[in-house]
This record gives C-alpha cells, sequence and structure tokens, in this order.
C-alpha cells in the first residue's frame, strides 16, 4: 500500500468504532481485523486518550503478537483536561501504558480548536513539554486534530511548526470543515495530512439518498473502465478514491467495523493513486452533491461573506450543522455543533445573535440569516444541547481553576 508522507499507510486504522460486544470491545474480533490490517499493508493506527478501552485494546493485540514495530501508533492528549504540565503528564503516562509502549509515533492535541486554546497551552509550557518528550524519543511526531471552520484551521497550521495535522474531509465538506482551502494550505506548509469522517461515519455510503445510490451505481467511474473494468464502483470507492485523487492527502482514515469493510478499504487503497479522477468522475460527485443538497435548510454555500459577525456567531458553520442534521442524523450534527461552536474559547452558536441584520446586506444569496439562524437555534440548541452545554461548561477554560 502506498505511503505519501512520515511513514504512513494511505489508508489508516480508526480505532474508536473498533466492534463491540455487551457494550464492551469485541477482543477477539477486532484481534482479527487489528491483524489483517496489518498483513494488508496497513500501518497507521489512530487511537485517543479518551476512546474507551479503544487505546488498552490496541496494545494488548500489538503486544501479544510482538507488532509494535510494525506500525505507527497515533494517540490523542485531550487539552481541555490539561490543567497543568503534572497533568499532562499523567494523560501521558496513562496512554503510554494502556498502548503497552514506550513511545508514541504522532501525538496529536485532541480537537483543538483555535489558536486562543493553543496560546493558552503554550502559556502553560505545553509546547515545550512536546518538544523535550520529541528530545527524549517518547514522542516521534506532533501534530492536532480539528473541527471547525478553514479560517481557524489556517490559524492554526501557521501557529506552530506541526509536523502533521488531521481534519474531517469529504466530498460534502469541500467547502466546510477545513475544506479544501484548509488541506491545500496545510500542503503548502509542508504539513502532512491526515483525513478522518472520509464518509462522514457511513452516510456517504448507506445513508446517501436512494436517488444518489442510484446514480452511483449506474456509472462506471473513469479509473475503472481504463481498466477494462465495466461494472460500476460502490459510494465506498467513490468517496474514498475522491480523496486519494488528491496529493494533498496523506493519509485516510476509516473505522472499519467489519472485516467486509476493512477488506474492501485495502482494496480501494491498494489501487489508489494521485490523478485517477477526471472531469467526468468529478461531474458525478457534483451530481450526488446536488441530490443531497436537495434535503438542506438553508442554501447557504459558506462563501463567508456575511462574516465576521459583530456577536461572534459563525453564521455559515452554524447553517451546515444545521443543513446536516437531514442527511447525518440528530446526533452526529448535534455533536459536531456542540464542538464546534460550543466548547470553544470563543462561543459561536446560533443564539448569540442579537438581530442587527449586517450579514443580511453582505449574503449574495440573499437569505434571511437572521430568520435562519432563530430557527437555527430552536433545534439545534434543544434540551439536550443545553444539558450538553452545561455539563461542559468550563472545559475549555485551559489553565483556570
Amino acid at each position: 500500500m502506498e505511503q505519501r508522507a512520515l511513514g504512513m499507510s494511505l489508508l489508516g486504522y480508526g480505532c474508536m468504532r473498533f466492534p463491540k460486544k455487551g457494550g464492551h470491545i469485541d477482543m477477539e474480533e477486532t484481534e482479527k481485523l487489528v491483524l489483517r490490517a496489518i498483513e494488508g499493508g496497513i500501518t497507521y493506527f489512530d487511537t485517543a486518550y479518551i476512546y474507551t478501552g479503544s487505546e488498552e485494546a490496541l496494545g494488548e493485540i500489538l503486544a501479544r503478537h510482538h507488532k509494535r514495530e510494525s506500525v505507527r501508533i497515533a494517540t490523542k492528549l485531550p487539552h481541555y483536561l490539561i490543567k497543568n504540565l503534572d497533568t499532562l503528564e499523567k494523560l501521558f503516562q496513562t496512554s503510554l501504558k494502556r498502548l503497552q509502549t514506550d513511545y508514541i509515533d504522532n501525538m496529536l492535541m485532541h480537537m483543538l480548536p483555535d489558536v486562543d486554546i493553543w496560546n493558552k497551552l503554550k502559556a502553560m509550557g505545553v509546547d515545550k513539554w512536546l518538544e523535550e518528550k520529541k528530545a527524549s524519543g517518547q514522542i516521534r511526531h506532533i501534530g492536532f486534530s480539528f473541527h471547525g471552520n478553514a479560517d481557524a484551521f489556517i490559524e492554526l497550521l501557521e501557529a506552530y511548526p506541526w509536523e502533521f495535522c488531521q481534519c474531517q474531509y469529504n466530498y460534502m465538506d469541500e467547502n466546510s470543515q477545513a475544506g479544501r482551502r484548509g488541506v491545500q494550505r496545510a500542503y503548502e506548509l509542508g504539513i502532512p495530512v491526515i483525513i478522518m469522517e472520509p464518509l462522514r461515519g457511513g452516510r456517504l455510503t448507506v445513508g446517501l439518498p436512494e436517488k444518489a445510490k442510484k446514480l452511483l451505481s449506474q456509472r462506471v467511474p473513469t479509473w475503472r473502465s481504463e481498466a477494462g473494468i465495466r461494472e460500476a464502483a460502490s459510494p465506498a470507492e467513490w468517496g474514498l478514491n475522491w480523496l486519494y485523487d488528491q496529493k494533498e492527502i496523506a493519509c485516510v482514515l476509516s473505522g472499519m467495523g467489519e472485516m467486509p469493510m476493512l477488506e474492501e478499504n485495502m482494496r480501494i487503497a491498494g489501487t489508489a493513486r494521485i490523478g485517477m479522477y477526471d472531469d467526468r468522475d468529478r461531474a458525478v460527485i457534483e451530481e450526488v452533491r446536488a441530490i443531497v443538497d436537495a434535503k438542506i435548510k438553508v442554501p447557504c454555500t459558506g462563501c463567508g461573506y456575511c462574516m465576521p459577525c459583530p456577536f461572534g456567531v459563525d453564521i455559515p458553520g452554524c447553517f451546515r450543522h444545521y443543513n446536516n442534521r437531514a442527511v447525518d442524523g440528530w446526533f452526529s450534527s448535534e455533536r459536531e455543533y456542540l464542538m464546534t461552536t460550543t466548547l470553544r474559547a470563543k462561543k459561536s452558536y446560533a443564539s448569540l445573535c442579537r438581530q442587527c441584520g449586517r450579514c443580511e446586506k453582505l449574503c449574495p444569496q440573499k437569505i434571511p440569516i437572521r430568520e435562519k439562524l432563530a430557527e437555527t437555534a430552536r433545534v439545534m440548541e434543544n434540551p439536550i444541547y443545553k444539558i450538553a452545554r452545561f455539563v461542559s461548561k468550563g472545559m475549555f477554560r485551559t489553565g483556570k481553576r
């Protein structure tokens, strides 16, 4: 399998979705999957401190089969739990113990939301701590994972000499989240990009509208026809190859909880190459986007002309999550809304709107933004959201007591 940067396989294993049984990780099935993945050429395994049971499961399997040196382990430090360098050290040592290793290949600051939080962490000495761990060999590469908009992503990219980064990116998020603009900026800076949610947790496969599924089943992509294959590609193949086609992408994570999914994804990655998409293939994806977009509530293109909001509302971001609710379901959209508008130093949720109307004068789509923000707040900031916001209050006040 191709490796484009830092010894990472093109397809990486997302360990958050290890198969479960009785509410706990099914070690028997997980072991089969991990060993088959390694056999199939996957070298990059991504876990996190907060993924319940994931670090322990991965560490046990690698140790039992003496596979630690065959893979690259990525795990994440929850910055929102860091109060001082002592707690940081405890978090790190816990991850090492769980993973049964004395070093981490790729260490990420988990869900780093913006430069303000990073600056608070730096003021605490976190950057120096990371560099000391790297000098000692306990951490090999330093990066961050991100949920949010392109501007915040680019600011973070430029705030520190990161060695890699991780963001959500897929053909439906080309102009949202970090987006193509953020991915290209990372590439310009020489920062390898790792992709999460390449298929939106299955919503760009089994979760696609039937009309979109039918369209994909009727079109034979260029990369197949050139190989003499007359069969249509699966939605997963369309989505993953849309990413593999781009030179800016170093690794694509997939949470493969079943053997057939793992086998299909390894097959796709095994034949992937930069430039495999042509204009005909991109036209098919545009048709799929149009079908999905027909379900949206607000015709926002994410252009950003309405920004900045004088009251801090991330107008395109709020609308994106509201629109995604129709495709991604309430749980996923609520989680993303909470993470990207609320669990950050600078709050940006819809109900911060004070109805000034400045945004509507600037919107090229002539969207009644004030009305739609109020609608977004009614739907997205429901009782469950309010409970989660209350429970997490203060979580992102890094370094404060």
